[in-house]
C-alpha cells in the first residue's frame, strides 16, 4: 500500500461535502479527470473499503486510500479515483485564509464534480 503524506493546510476551514458515496453511487466526474473547485482544497474520507487516487501529473505513482488514510487533494491539480472494491467515502472541501480563487488557471470548461458540494 501506498499512502499519501500530506495533511491539510493550517487554518483550513470546512466548507462543504459531498455525500457518502459508493461505487454504486459515486459521482461519475470523480471517476475522470478532473479538479477541485476553484480555490479549495479536498479531503477524501474513506468509511469503509479503500480505493486508489491518481495524479494526472504522477500517474505511475497511485496513492492508497482507507480509513486511516485520507487523500489531501491540492487545488488545481488534475487527478481522478479508481474503486477496485466495494467502498463509501466522501470528499470534503476546505478553504484557507490565504486561498485566492483569482489566483486559479480560467479553465471555466473543466469538469469539476465536486463544486455542487461546495
Amino acid at each position: 500500500m501506498r499512502y499519501q503524506d500530506a495533511t491539510l493546510p493550517e487554518g483550513a476551514v470546512k466548507t462543504g461535502s459531498t455525500p457518502s458515496m459508493t461505487n454504486d453511487t459515486v459521482v461519475p466526474g470523480i471517476l475522470r479527470r478532473h479538479l477541485t473547485p476553484k480555490g479549495k482544497h479536498g479531503l477524501i474520507v474513506v468509511e469503509e473499503g479503500a480505493l486508489q487516487f491518481i495524479w494526472e501529473d504522477d500517474n505511475a505513482n497511485i496513492l492508497d486510500a482507507a480509513p486511516d488514510h485520507p487523500i489531501v487533494i491540492f487545488p488545481e491539480r488534475y487527478h481522478h479515483v479508481e474503486l477496485a472494491e466495494p467502498v463509501r467515502f466522501r470528499v470534503e472541501f476546505y478553504v484557507t485564509p490565504d486561498s485566492d480563487a483569482s489566483t486559479a488557471p480560467d479553465e471555466d470548461s473543466e469538469e469539476r464534480p465536486g463544486e455542487a458540494f461546495t
